[in-house]
């Protein structure tokens, strides 16, 4: 009696086979895939440890000046702190180290050569620059004689940004203007930013410093931002760019106002921090300085823009407090109309170019 021989099932279907095998491919390429978008795109770790550019110890080893200084601090929620930990905004770690510090950071701060330091700060989060003048710039007080002012300044930024694409756009909450729409708006905020500087240096009359920081791009460069919920805005970058050559352009007409670059050494730190293909890919910290909001910094990042104020600050202000060039407004400068941009200066200082404006913009980037 003959047997029959058990057949093999492969041979009987080998395109069964295929088909299997073509499955269990497509759900490996389908989790790499999800797993690469997950790391490259949505993941943004923070990192830890220091962030930003070295500062010179030496330069805060001795005093700087023990006449009455106030650091005063005005403008949107990066001054504010917003998102930071208790005493770690950029603000606050000026004026004085907070406890944890770290080791090379240790007595490198505002108080440490500054022994008669004040700190008072005005800024508030959500603002943009209209309000910055109504509310902050227009109603300050003028401070005593005696006393030299260190202002800080963030401004603009909240302009563009807002209102994310959900209404239209509009002088203040730009996001979404064309760059046709956006020019009218654009030289509105020069003249603005002039006309805050010079009030600024009128509530000073024993003399100020205004370190004002440019605008940041948590986008490092890319313009998209689909990742975090916002739509895409064709010219979004331009705008960006016009507000940033704004904000260098009035640094540059006056010797006592300093840019302080917070846009070159952020990039790369924003929601493509890990996409090493990047123009500003950064691998030896490749991390993520931007809070949940994607709009303001995480600490790592409020260190790095401490670290580029006090490096700018320390080019300037021993010179300024010594004797050197600053100054406020002159005395015939304080009173009439606020100056056009563009039209002629009142006080030669105003129109006066200092090399000290550009060694601050890139100190540390």
């Amino acid at each position: 009696m003959k047997t029959s021989r058990p057949r093999d099932g492969n041979k009987r279907n080998p395109l069964g086979k295929k088909i299997r095998r073509g499955i269990a491919a497509l759900v490996v390429a389908a989790a790499l895939a999800t797993y690469l978008f997950h790391y490259f795109w949505l993941e943004m770790p923070m990192g830890s440890g220091p962030a930003g550019p070295a500062v010179d110890r030496e330069a805060f080893a001795t005093p700087w000046s023990d006449r009455p200084v106030l650091l005063l601090g005005l403008g949107d929620s990066v001054t504010a702190g917003y998102g930071a930990s208790p005493g770690l905004s950029y603000f606050d770690r000026l004026a004085a180290n907070p406890p944890g510090e770290f080791p090379e950071m240790q007595g490198i701060c505002l108080r440490a050569v500054l022994p008669s330091l004040r700190a008072e700060n005005r800024s508030i989060s959500g603002s943009t620059s209209l309000e910055h003048w109504d509310r902050q710039v227009r109603k300050l007080p003028e401070y005593p004689r005696d006393t030299w002012g260190v202002v800080v300044l963030t401004t603009g930024g909240n302009d563009i940004i807002h209102d994310y694409g959900r209404s239209a756009p509009r002088e203040g909450a730009m996001f979404g203007a064309s760059i046709a729409q956006a020019k009218p708006w654009i030289a509105n905020f020069e003249s603005r930013l002039e006309r805050m500087l010079e009030r600024i240096g009128q509530s000073f009359p024993g003399g100020c410093d205004i370190f004002l920081a440019n605008i940041y791009d948590p986008t490092d460069g890319v313009g998209v931002a689909g990742t975090v919920g916002l739509p895409a805005w064709k010219d979004g970058m331009a705008i960006h760019r016009e507000y940033n050559e704004v904000i260098l352009r009035v640094a540059e007409r006056s010797e006592w106002v300093h840019l302080v670059d917070i846009h070159g050494p952020m990039l790369g730190h924003g929601i493509h921090s890990r996409q090493f293909w990047r123009k500003h890919y950064h691998p030896q910290d490749p991390h993520y300085w931007f809070y949940d909001n994607f709009e303001d910094p995480n600490d790592r990042g409020y260190d790095a823009i401490r670290r580029l104020f006090l490096n700018g600050m320390a080019e300037v202000l021993p010179k300024s407090l010594n004797g050197g060039m600053a100054r406020a407004p002159a005395e015939n400068d304080r009173t009439g109309p606020h100056r056009a941009a563009g039209s002629p200066a009142r006080d030669a200082s105003w129109n006066s170019r200092s090399p000290r404006v550009r060694a601050a913009a890139h100190t540390g980037s």
